[in-house]
């Protein structure tokens, strides 16, 4: 992919990027607790005290908790699945129907194709790494595959925190909620993606293109060095002189 090889390597790090925007979607909390899909400053929010709520991929934090002369942080262990409906109205008693209730439970569980499309993602870059044709055909399609389940799993990240920032933002308890890092990733990881399957399946192509036609300007001079090539004939075809 001599002269291709420029574009290639700016797929290849696209893919490689998307990999490492999911990573950090997917270690959002409870695994690293202040990076958080969807975040919620609470109501007794001072400058002393910045409690907050931040829901991540396998769970939830509340951040700096009392007492006021400590600085803790309260987390969930990792899990599949939780209920961030029940977890608000708890937290500062913010009112949800059991629809909105019953809707976002569900959704949290579509999340764990986070590190699902991280690990296709750097699938992906690997296969894309190597820089041959066979490498880069499969990674194109690996990382559209992991593009369709990036997509579907972003939809619904907006779709379940869209509901809780709205209740939240709605219920004048004085808390407010945002979408934080771990959903601007994963749109990040999305673009990347849509973008690098692109530019590798454009290279894999024109890598090929270039190939035969240097196969054919080969064929065409080894045609022209070797000189024009007759037939011979039987010698019963041959013409008599007499």
């Amino acid at each position: 992919m001599a002269r291709t090889g420029i574009f290639h390597h700016v797929g290849t790090f696209l893919l490689f990027a998307a990999a490492i925007l999911l990573l950090i979607t997917t270690i959002s909390a409870p695994v690293i607790n202040d990076i958080g899909i969807l975040k919620v400053t609470l109501a007794n929010r001072s400058n002393i005290r910045h409690s907050a709520v931040t829901f991540g991929t396998f769970g939830h934090c509340v951040l700096d908790v009392a007492p006021v002369n400590t600085d803790q942080d309260f987390c969930t262990k990792n899990h599949v699945g939780y209920n961030p409906a029940n977890i608000m109205a708890g937290i500062d008693h913010t009112t949800f129907n059991s629809a909105s209730t019953d809707s976002t439970k569900a959704l949290t569980r579509v999340m764990i194709l986070h590190p699902i499309a991280c690990g296709l993602a750097f699938i992906a870059f690997l296969m894309a790494l190597g820089a041959g044709v066979c490498g880069a055909i499969f990674a194109a399609m690996v990382s559209a595959v992991t593009w369709l389940i990036t997509l579907v799993v972003m939809a619904c990240d907006f779709a379940l925190f869209g509901i809780i920032k709205n209740h939240v933002n709605r219920d004048g308890s004085g808390s407010h909620a945002y979408y934080s890092v771990g959903m601007w990733t994963t749109l990040a990881a999305m673009i990347c993606l849509f973008f690098g399957t692109f530019v590798v399946l454009f290279t894999c192509f024109s890598s090929r293109m270039h190939r035969n036609d240097r196969r054919n300007v080969k064929a065409a001079d080894a045609g022209y060095a070797a000189g024009p090539t007759t037939t011979r004939r039987h010698f019963w075809q041959r013409r008599s002189r007499y």
